[in-house]
């Protein structure tokens, strides 16, 4: 099912989707094997990317990313649902207010890091993970590759629109963003020919795939 952005939402407040650099023995969060558990144990994954390729894991209380200098800019945000957050959901019932968080919170914060920024279509699967939502938005110069791929330390001239993937859903009174670039808009720049269905293909089965490799512990794997 697609759904139509209905306004723009919005300021953005406390809950921004970002994270700020704790790397390797600073993480809050922990490893278990290949697995990272999240700071306060809620859940734990296995890292989509490996160290021996240059691969990093840098996390806060409630937002952990995972990033490479190949194809994987990858974050994953864990909020509690306060009471006004956990009133909206009753109200508006899962699928709206899964947009709703989004467009208010996410997208809110898009925009103010690179203006402009806008939401393309979004889809949601009640199947999936009890109902979840995917969007997906074009943030003009919001791509995590140019810099890594670029001889200087310094933005191109022509920044790249970054394409963005984000999948909501809500488990154990904790409302999950999970949001991915489609890296090959920046690295492969004039050869990147893909139609927007392709690319939302794309997306969409990162997405699902990462969704599917979850292991929520509701808290019992938190670090003693």
């Amino acid at each position: 099912m697609t759904l139509r952005l209905l306004r723009p939402l919005a300021v953005f407040t406390t809950l921004a989707v970002t994270a700020s650099a704790q790397v390797g023995t600073l993480l809050l969060g922990h490893m278990e094997g290949e697995a990272y558990v999240s700071p306060t144990g809620e859940f734990k994954i296995p890292a989509p990317v490996l160290p021996e390729l240059g691969g990093l894991i840098t996390d806060t209380e409630n937002v952990v990313t995972f990033s490479d200098s190949f194809n994987t800019h990858l974050s994953i945000a864990c909020f509690p649902l306060d009471a006004s957050q956990k009133w909206e959901l009753d109200t508006r019932g899962r699928r709206d207010y899964l947009l709703y968080f989004f467009t208010t919170f996410v997208l809110t914060d898009f925009q103010g890091r690179f203006p402009g920024s806008n939401i393309e279509s979004a889809r949601f699967l009640p199947e999936l993970l009890e109902g979840s939502l995917i969007t997906f938005s074009l943030l003009p110069g919001g791509s995590s590759f140019e810099t890594k791929n670029s001889v200087v330390d310094a933005p191109p001239a022509n920044p790249v629109t970054a394409k963005r993937g984000t999948m909501l859903f809500v488990r154990n009174r904790y409302i999950y963003v999970i949001s991915t670039e489609l890296a090959e808009r920046a690295t492969q720049r004039s050869t990147y020919h893909k139609t927007v269905e392709e690319e939302n293909t794309l997306l969409s089965e990162q997405l699902i795939n990462l969704g599917g490799r979850f292991v929520f512990t509701g808290g019992k794997a938190a670090k003693p």
